[in-house]
């Protein structure tokens, strides 16, 4: 079955009739339903299994199921689960991602395969995994996950705490042939950061730029813990009232991927934070077919976008929240107040 078939088989009529109000809780609660006791076996893990800290973004073997081990209806509620997680944009982006795959199948011949065999190229290869009942549990958790997305929830009385980390890639960043040709994916991540650099006059540039080439990969991969990483390049203080709007606009492309409860919340951390304490930084080509990456940070969070691989045609991006990633501190605080009563 090709990646399109399961949006065919979830399409307008299945998120028109999902109230915008409904608590994720049931939407979970719907999916899990709808699983047989084998499939919910491999399905639900503890909150503080040490899965769910098991971030990649890469063809790898997972744990969870797949869109290939999942019937029509089943099919249908994970997709909802998902749809109500994210923003329309984010959800968007996740679809197109999927789709890719099926063009890098086409690119590479099928010669690219996982160490069973399997096809390592698969828009069906995605895994859900859900941590503690939400039927049952003020906090629980779920990871959808697969080549070049990574998303990780904590909901609690059915609204979303925390979201990060999450990961979007694109490869092809711009797809050169095909049926796809011409589709980017994360076009306003590639423009907004070039608009963003050029921007800069000659002594700004200085501050923001940290190295003539670009790193091969983001330099917070796969981690668990990260923090905030040097040089921090030029800060929002530092920009003038034109460049402070693009700023602002280029982080806004990241945080509306998010269901719009969490993405007003990491908002409102940043401004507490104070946006003069933003910074951006730039490495590698300032022009568009070369390897090129930045950042954006300040105490509370930190956004990576790198694209040097495959000839500067293939984006990473990934987003960390420094104070709940995986939503650790509202948990700690959650166990804190526990342990009092």
């Amino acid at each position: 079955m090709k990646f399109k078939s399961i949006f065919l088989m979830v399409g307008c009529s299945l998120f028109m009739a999902i109230s915008s109000s409904q608590e994720l809780n049931a939407l979970a609660a719907e999916f899990l339903n709808t699983l047989d006791p084998d499939l919910k076996s491999i399905t639900i893990f503890d909150l503080d299994d040490k899965e769910r800290l098991n971030l990649h973004f890469v063809p790898i073997k997972r744990k969870g199921p797949t869109f290939h081990d999942f019937n029509d209806e089943q099919k249908e509620a994970a997709m909802a689960l998902l749809r109500e997680s994210l923003s329309s944009e984010g959800f968007r982006k996740t679809k197109e991602i999927m789709a890719l795959e099926d063009v890098l199948l086409e690119i590479e011949g099928g010669k690219f395969k996982m160490p069973d065999g399997s096809p390592g190229r698969d828009a069906l290869n995605y895994h859900f995994c859900v941590f503690n009942d939400p039927a049952t549990q003020q906090f629980w958790g779920w990871r959808f996950e697969g080549h070049h997305i990574s998303f990780n929830f904590v909901a609690s009385s059915g609204k979303i705490v925390a979201s990060t980390p999450s990961f979007l890639g694109s490869n092809p960043a711009i797809v050169r042939e095909g049926a796809q040709k011409g589709k980017e994916v994360l076009k306003m991540e590639t423009q907004l950061g070039f608009a963003m650099v050029n921007s800069l006059s000659k002594d700004q540039l200085d501050k923001a730029l940290f190295s003539e080439k670009a790193p091969r990969e983001i330099f917070t991969t796969n981690k668990q813990v990260v923090t905030n990483l040097d040089p921090p390049g030029i800060s929002y203080a530092e920009l003038d009232k034109n460049q402070k709007e693009a700023l602002e606009k280029l982080l806004m492309v990241y945080l509306d991927n998010y269901e719009s409860g969490f993405s007003q919340s990491l908002m409102d951390k940043i401004n507490t934070a104070g946006m003069n304490e933003l910074s951006f930084a730039w490495a590698g080509s300032l022009v568009p077919g070369k390897g090129h990456y930045y950042r954006i940070q300040n105490p509370v969070i930190l956004i990576e976008y790198d694209n040097t691989q495959n000839n500067a045609n293939h984006v990473h991006t990934a987003v960390r929240d420094l104070t709940n990633d995986f939503g650790r501190d509202l948990l700690k605080e959650h166990y804190k107040e526990s342990h009092k009563h």
